[in-house]
């Protein structure tokens, strides 16, 4: 059984970012790249899977830029997965795009008998390439995942809904489940685990090779811009009779909601 987690590299949320004198994206020069961290969920739940089925394999997968992509996918071998792939892609390729390609990729391995994914990624917050994923390979999804009893058969899971309820659903596999926080707590790479990483093949693939026309894209980014800057903090002094003072002439005067 090949068990594949689909992950993606993102700025860390500490990074000072830059636009692109042009608006159409941000800068990458500088930043600091991390393992999305929904994905994380993602490749302990199916490392946890593969120690419960023998001969279980799991297989993480990314799209990207090659030469910083493929850290995202040594800490998943780190953390435990057997083999990887990246799919040596622009960095502007939009959602349909990347979604298509790693179903592409996917497929010519001989297809999954589970695929795991984030729910989303923190970056573009779109929510939308596992989905996709799965109907290009025509296979039963669901997301926002926070627990999971899977059989080789089959995989019932509970998943949130608006106002903290809970559904659940079952799947026939093969079938791709988008992971939530709290579904479990991912593992620490161990050293040895590191440095095995580290001497690890990771299969290339080039993006132009899988047949896919550029000119499918579906969305193109423009006008990104920073937001506003924060107003500093405004510390009220005094005893309480005169911050409240303060505090009202402040909503009235300066914030206008009174």
């Amino acid at each position: 059984m090949k068990i594949f987690v689909c992950i993606k590299q993102v700025p860390d949320t500490e990074t000072k970012i830059k636009i692109l004198p042009d608006q159409s994206g941000i800068d990458p020069t500088g930043i600091k790249w991390v393992m999305n961290p929904y994905d994380e969920y993602a490749v302990e739940e199916a490392i946890k899977f593969k120690e419960k089925n023998a001969g279980a394999q799991v297989w993480a997968i990314t799209s990207g830029p090659k030469a910083r992509a493929v850290e995202a996918l040594r800490t998943a071998l780190a953390m435990g997965a057997d083999e990887a792939i990246v799919i040596n892609a622009p960095e502007n390729i939009d959602a349909y795009l990347t979604a298509k390609g790693l179903a592409a990729a996917i497929k010519a391995e001989g297809g999954a008998h589970l695929i795991f994914t984030g729910k989303l990624a923190i970056d573009n917050n779109q929510s939308s390439v596992p989905q996709m994923v799965a109907e290009f390979l025509e296979m039963p999804h669901t997301s926002v995942v926070s627990k999971i009893e899977a059989t080789p058969e089959n995989v019932t899971v509970e998943r949130d809904v608006e106002g903290g309820s809970k559904e659940i659903v079952q799947m026939m596999t093969p079938a791709l489940i988008t992971a939530n926080k709290g579904l479990n707590m991912p593992r620490y790479a161990s050293l040895p685990g590191i440095m095995k990483a580290k001497k690890k093949v990771i299969k290339e693939i080039e993006f132009s090779s899988l047949g896919i026309a550029a000119n499918e894209q579906k969305i193109k980014y423009t006008g990104y811009t920073l937001p506003a800057e924060k107003p500093a903090v405004k510390l009220l002094t005094g005893d309480v009779a005169s911050q409240v003072t303060q505090l009202i002439t402040a909503l009235r005067d300066e914030a206008k909601v009174l």
